[in-house]
């Protein structure tokens, strides 16, 4: 039967993907993928042929319901995002949602995700936490980590390592200095590394060193 496949890739090291996933892909009509010249590295390291469709934030309004047609006449299609789980701060809310809508059978395979693996390594509580990507970049910025200055579950967030530093300061202006966090980056990759501490501990540590590569800014909650 013809379905929708959500199939989580690498976020960083390529044999981070499960056998299912690569069935999957192989078995696949058509995958859609954020850059085909990303995807297209994972898919000849796996030997996938499988053709590759690009669908990103800028045209997947344009095309959701050309793909759901395509699924509704018989074939079988991935979604996959340059890293990691589709949907999750990248494309793939708009086809899931327009396939639910037509009656389109969705699947989710399990795998790779970068927030997980920097919740569980940050030594900050994980039974309870909320996950809130990437913060606006300008406004509402402020008004939004205000927002969350009383929440008492830990805080997962996405950010650019060009805007870390930044962000680890208005965290400190609003939360206070002393809230502990930890901040991940380069998960699963050569150069993987985990900081943990204050927040002003991890503001210093940053201007000294530099960031580099993806960042999950892990906070913990007030107590």
């Amino acid at each position: 039967m013809s379905k929708l496949y959500l199939v989580p890739t690498p976020i960083g090291n390529l044999e981070d993907i499960t056998l299912r996933a690569l069935r999957v892909l192989n078995e696949s009509a058509i995958i859609l993928c954020e850059d085909t010249r990303t995807s297209g590295i994972l898919l000849k390291h796996h030997g996938i042929k499988a053709p590759l469709w690009s669908h990103h934030k800028f045209n997947e309004h344009n095309t959701v319901d050309q793909i759901a047609d395509r699924i509704a006449s018989g074939q079988t299609v991935s979604l996959i995002s340059d890293a990691g789980t589709p949907g999750i701060s990248d494309p793939g809310f708009l086809l899931v949602r327009t396939c639910i809508e037509r009656g389109i059978e969705v699947e989710c395979l399990p795998g790779a995700t970068a927030f997980v693996p920097a919740l569980v390594a940050s030594g900050l509580p994980c039974d309870r936490f909320i996950f809130e990507g990437f913060l606006p970049v300008k406004k509402g910025r402020i008004k939004r980590i205000e927002a969350l200055k009383d929440e008492d579950r830990t805080m997962v967030f996405y950010e650019s390592p060009f805007r870390l530093v930044k962000l680890l300061q208005q965290f400190a202006e609003v939360l206070g200095e002393e809230r502990r966090a930890s901040v991940s980056r380069e998960i699963t990759k050569v150069h993987e590394e985990t900081v943990r501490g204050t927040l002003s501990h991890l503001i210093h540590h940053f201007q000294t060193k530099g960031v580099k590569g993806e960042v999950v800014v892990v906070v913990g909650g007030k107590h």
